[in-house]
């Protein structure tokens, strides 16, 4: 079993969710429903396992939010 981080993020101009893995090449999908997103990137990643597990090139810390005058 392995666990990864997903990002989403919603775009502006199509409204579509859209997920990427951090320093996972090609560990990225997208969804009209975050439900349908998951199920998106489960798929995308487990084709992409299919070629062995990935060394990622980086890692998900957290976010931070910056307010700015």
């Amino acid at each position: 079993m392995h666990a990864f981080d997903v990002v989403v993020e919603r775009c502006q101009e199509t409204g579509l969710y859209v997920g990427h893995v951090p320093g996972f090449p090609g560990a990225h999908s997208q969804g009209e429903t975050l439900d349908e997103l998951r199920v998106n990137m489960e798929e995308v990643i487990s084709m992409l396992l299919m070629d062995g597990t990935p060394t990622l090139q980086s890692e998900f810390v957290g976010l931070q939010k910056i307010r700015v005058a």
